[in-house]
């Protein structure tokens, strides 16, 4: 199962330079971790002080690995400072995937809500 996940980060404005100093070195770790595939980061056109980022993931385990580590942990506590309102996180899956557990193929044993 593919996982996509969506970080919404609004920053303050003298403080957009080291953010994304920050987001490139959780980017490098994250390239590190089991189950990572893709990632980009995306600057509002109209305000650059909203920030996306999109990973995507192997499976809801390994983001949830990735999102619980010590070294990421570490580097949105930084974060969390920088910015004006706290970080959102919403993850999706894809619907072919959830389609298919709906029609009776196994899900794995993490991904039980899909057969919701």
């Amino acid at each position: 199962m593919l996982v996509r996940v969506f970080i919404k980060r609004q920053v303050e404005a003298e403080n957009e330079e080291v953010v994304y100093g920050l987001l490139k070195d959780l980017r490098a770790d994250a390239m590190l971790q089991q189950g990572y595939i893709s990632g980009e980061t995306l600057i509002g056109a109209d305000d650059p002080q909203k920030i996306i980022v999109i990973s995507t993931w192997h499976s809801m385990e390994d983001w949830n690995n990735w999102k619980k580590s010590e070294k990421r942990r570490k580097i949105d506590a930084i974060l969390e400072k920088l910015q004006v309102e706290q970080t959102t996180y919403e993850v999706y899956v894809y619907s072919k995937y959830r389609m298919a557990v709906k029609a009776g193929f196994k899900a794995h044993p993490d991904d039980e809500y899909l057969a919701r």
